[in-house]
């Protein structure tokens, strides 16, 4: 080896392995405390982009099983109170079946028929005044619940109809106050029932759907989340190997960096 003061290239060389080792050990270090592989774009560009896309497509689908959840809420409540209906109903026909008896003088009629006014007046005030969120159960309108992956091909909508409840829509308008008008009141009371009972149906099944949906996106949010955990994640026995290694090779490359400037100073003895 030949001995000049112009440059010390093996210097230089050493300084240059040393910059690219402490560059290494920077980044592992990066990955040990962050616990992913990648933290900038120069990392992995095209993994970071697929990454990104991927968090998109959970991010939307998360607030997907939400919509899906406060649609199943929305038809809970509206069941509840559908239920209690039943039981109102219930209450009202054995009402009209008292009421429609010939040994019941007129002055009980009109006190069973009291009673019978007041459940119309508590299944009206259940129609207009159940809400789920500040707003009406019982509409007739369609709530679109809005189900989506981000994409354009991952987004649907599930609509949800409960109708409207009232003691008109159920055709209850009748009264008590006599034998013949309760027994036609106690049929139209049989028929409401029968119309509560299918609505009930109607909103046990809208619950299924909404489940069975939450279901199939909870997978689908397991199965990407997955995958970006497989992009992004840091192998850490493997990191941690490279920690050793790379804190080996600064102590060695500044040693030899030390190494190499001592050597240039030899020329000095060539004065002497």
């Amino acid at each position: 080896m030949s001995l000049g003061v112009l440059n010390n290239i093996p210097s230089l060389a050493a300084e240059n392995q040393l910059n690219i080792t402490n560059a290494n050990l920077q980044n592992t270090l990066f990955q040990l405390s962050s616990g992913s592989r990648i933290n900038s774009g120069a990392d992995d560009a095209a993994g970071l982009a697929i990454a990104n896309g991927l968090q998109a497509n959970i991010t939307a689908l998360t607030q997907s099983v939400a919509n899906a959840n406060d649609g199943v809420g929305s038809l809970q409540v509206a069941d509840g109170a559908l239920s209690q209906v039943t039981t109102l109903l219930n209450r009202a026909i054995t009402l009209g079946t008292e009421a429609s008896t010939g040994t019941v003088s007129s002055t009980q009629r009109v006190a069973i028929d009291a009673e019978y006014q007041q459940i119309r007046a508590e299944i009206d005030s259940i129609g207009s005044n159940t809400t789920f969120n500040g707003t009406a159960v019982f509409t007739a309108s369609v709530t679109s619940i809005f189900l989506s992956d981000s994409t354009a091909a991952g987004t649907s909508t599930i609509g949800v109809s409960i109708g409207s409840l009232s003691t008109a829509s159920l055709g209850i308008t009748g009264n008590l106050t006599t034998a013949s008008l309760a027994q036609t009141e106690l049929t139209n009371i049989n028929a409401a029932v029968g119309a509560v009972a299918s609505a009930r149906g109607n909103i046990g099944a809208g619950i299924n759907r909404l489940q069975a949906a939450s279901n199939v996106l909870n997978n689908e949010i397991q199965n990407l989340t997955t995958a970006e955990d497989q992009i992004t994640a840091a192998d850490i026995p493997t990191v941690v190997a490279n920690l050793s290694k790379y804190s080996i090779l600064e102590q060695t490359g500044i040693s030899a960096l030390a190494q190499a400037n001592t050597a240039q100073q030899q020329v000095l003895n060539l004065l002497h």
